[in-house]
Parts: C-alpha cells; structure tokens; sequence
C-alpha cells in the first residue's frame, strides 16, 4: 500500500526543491533518486543526485545526476559544465569521457563529442567504448570511421545490435548492402541464439535486392524457430512467385505442414496417389462429405483404364454418397455429372445433376459443354448444337475437348436436318 501511494506520488509531483532536499537524509535520498528514475521521473531523479553529489562530492552521484538528464533531455548545458569541472579536478577518469560524449551530441556539439571519442578511443578498445565512439563519426556523416570502429566493436563482442547498426549504415549510407548482408548471413549460421531482429533486417535487405531465394531461405529459417502459420504463407507464396511447385512439395512434405496447400499442389502435379492419400485422411479426421467428393474424382483420375468397370463403379458410389451426405457444390455435380454422361453410365442422371449445377453458375461455358454432352448423347442435336454455339462463341476451339465435342454435335446436328 505504501507503495502504491508511493508511485501515485511519483507520477503526480512536480519537480522537487533543493531546499526540501536539504531536510532529508542521505540514505533516504539514495532510495528516492532510485525510484525516481525506475518511474522515469527523470527530472525528479536528477535533482536529487545532484543535491547528493553536492553534499558528498561521490562521483556515482555525479553520473547519476547526469545519467537522469540524458535520459530526460533537460539541463544539457549544466550537465556538461557540472562534468567538466570534475574532469578538471579528477583527469583521466573514462567515465567522464563516456558521459561527455553523448551530452556533447545532444547539445549539438561534434567537435566536443569527437574530441572525447579520440580521448576515449586512445585509452581504450572495449568493444562498449568503440560503439560509443563510433556515434560522433556517424553523426557528421563520417561513415566509414563509424563503420570501422563499429566493426572492431563487433568482431570484440559479436553484438546483435552493433550488427545491426552497421547494417543499417552499409545499406542507407555507403552502398554496402551486399556486404550488410554477407555479415548478417554469417552472423546467423555462426550462432545459436540469434534475434529475431537479424531475420527481419535480413528480409528488408533481401526484398530491396529482389533476391526472392534470400527472401525464401529467411522465412524457412524463421519457420524452423517458431512454427508461425504468416511465416509458412510467405513461403508458400515464395514458392509460388518462383514457380517451383517441386520445391514447395518437398518443404511441405518435410515439415508435414500447410497440408490443405500441398493437396492441391498435388493435384496440380497430378500425384494421385498421393492427393488420395491425403484426401482420405481429412475425410476421416473431419467427416467433411466433400472429402469423399474429391475421393471420387482422383479414383477416377489415377485410374490407368478409365473404362474399368470396378473402378466406375466405386466412382458412382462414392459421389452418390458424397450427394446424399450434403455436397451440392456446382464443381463436384459438374464432374459427377460428365462422367456419367460420357461414360455412359446414365445419361439422364447427368442431365439432371448438370442442370441443378448450372442453376448455380447458369453462365459457366464449362457446365453448359457438359449439359451439351448430355444432350448429344440422347440424339438432342439442336439443343446440343444451341449451348455448344454459345460455348464456342465465348471460348473458342482451342481446348480440345471443346473442339471434339463440337465437331460431333455439328456433325450431328446437320445429319438431323438432313433427315428433315
């Protein structure tokens, strides 16, 4: 509860004065600047490590004041002048240094920042201390000293976010993306643990680069990490904008995943066998009656003699009982309908099934070709010859199955009027 009230205070007070400071003891001082700064009441916390540095002269007190107003962007100027009068009395301590730098930027000082970069860089090669001296360079557009010293930072510490830095600045500053991303390639396959970060950077640079394989092999990789169904579309629709349906079966198959996507490319592929397989197992796991509609079809699809009497058979069961459990889609009463037309199987039934899928998509060329089958096959030449017109007129003779069929209809159509 103390607490509670305690940051409510925090977050509601104003800045505090030097004289209620005065009136407080050091020990309580401490836990105040402390908090202070942990609620980022970083003006707050600022004043009351000054008032303990002035009372102490201790120099944590010193770097937290100054800490707290970097970190609240107030009193700049003061900061500076505070620091510089201890570098003064107290030379050669690299924290001043460190602090100075980052002031110096914020107040708009490079010549100052550089200066104590050099300083700082002549007394030390911590990989903390090049990152740091490396922020005066990049900011007066001096890339390749900032690119240099950030890249001995790295091969020191092999920092993700000092990578990341130098990507940034190869790609955005000196036409280096090749290499940016030469680095962070060799960064990922080099370490275990590797941010998400690096991968993200690693696409932004592939997709500026056009290099869909780059754009690929990330995505795989960030799929391997983390199961994420986004990063399996994006490879997939990789797969896709390559054009290698081989490429994206043997993913698929690898990781047993996108299982819906890798029917149908199976079906593209016209792997039966293997679209059958699948097929079978979604029909038993989700009891869906357009499972079996899709049974039917590749039965008769992979069939090898596709005048197989059993085969036919089994075909016209499984449809019938795909039918009878629900499915009504136009494109399975299409297939079920032709082919038991043009099998001749029952003639009539598919007339029926064709008419019901065309009262659907009443303007499907596709549909009308089959119901003109139908009417073919029962000698009804001139209503076979008025739907297939209407099919050639609006797809043309380049389909063959449209051409045969249009060649038997007109064939039969003028044996008709012959006989009138």
């Amino acid at each position: 509860m103390i607490l509670m009230l305690f940051t409510a205070w925090i977050v509601g007070s104003s800045v505090v004065h030097a004289k209620t400071l005065q009136m407080i003891s050091e020990d309580e001082l401490i836990v105040r600047g402390l908090l202070y700064s942990q609620y980022r009441a970083y003006e707050n916390s600022r004043e009351v490590f000054k008032q303990l540095f002035d009372m102490t002269g201790e120099k944590e007190y010193l770097f937290r004041e100054v800490t707290a107003s970097l970190l609240g962007q107030t009193h700049i100027p003061e900061s500076i002048k505070r620091l510089k009068e201890y570098d003064k009395k107290h030379p050669d301590i690299l924290e001043v240094k460190r602090l100075l730098i980052p002031l110096y930027l914020t107040n708009q000082q490079l010549g100052e920042a550089k200066s104590e970069a050099d300083y700082l860089l002549e007394r030390s090669d911590e990989a903390s201390d090049l990152d740091l001296a490396s922020n005066p360079y990049l900011y007066s557009g001096d890339f390749k000293k900032a690119l240099a010293l950030l890249q001995k930072a790295y091969e020191k510490s092999l920092n993700e976010n000092v990578l990341l830095r130098m990507a940034a600045i190869m790609d955005e500053y000196t036409g280096e993306r090749k290499r940016a991303i030469q680095l962070l390639e060799t960064h990922r396959r080099m370490n275990v643990v590797v941010s998400n970060d690096v991968y993200f950077k690693l696409l932004a640079l592939y997709v500026k680069e056009n290099d869909v394989d780059g754009v690929l092999s990330i995505y795989q990789a960030l799929y391997e990490k983390d199961k994420n169904d986004e990063y399996l579309d994006k490879i997939i629709k990789a797969y896709a904008f390559k054009g290698d349906v081989d490429g994206a079966i043997a993913f698929l198959e690898k990781n047993q995943a996108g299982l819906k996507t890798l029917y149908g490319l199976y079906k593209a592929k016209k792997e039966f066998n293997k679209a059958l397989e699948l097929a079978r197992r979604f029909y038993k796991k989700e009891e869906n009656p357009k499972w079996l509609a899709e049974i039917a079809i590749l039965t008769y699809e992979k069939a090898k003699n596709k005048n197989d009497k059993a085969m036919i058979e089994n075909v016209v069961k499984t449809f019938d009982k795909a039918i009878a459990l629900g499915v009504d889609d136009s494109i399975y009463l299409n297939y079920y309908g032709y082919t038991l037309i043009d099998k001749n199987i029952d003639v009539q039934k598919g007339i029926r099934i064709l008419q019901h899928a065309l009262k659907q998509q009443p303007n499907n060329t596709y549909y009308i070709d089959s119901l003109a089958w139908g009417y073919y096959k029962q000698k009804q030449c001139k209503k076979a010859y008025r739907l297939m017109k209407r099919v050639v007129n609006e797809e043309g003779l380049d389909i063959p199955e449209i051409a045969e069929h249009w060649r038997a209809i007109k064939k039969c159509s003028r044996h008709t009027l012959e006989k009138k």
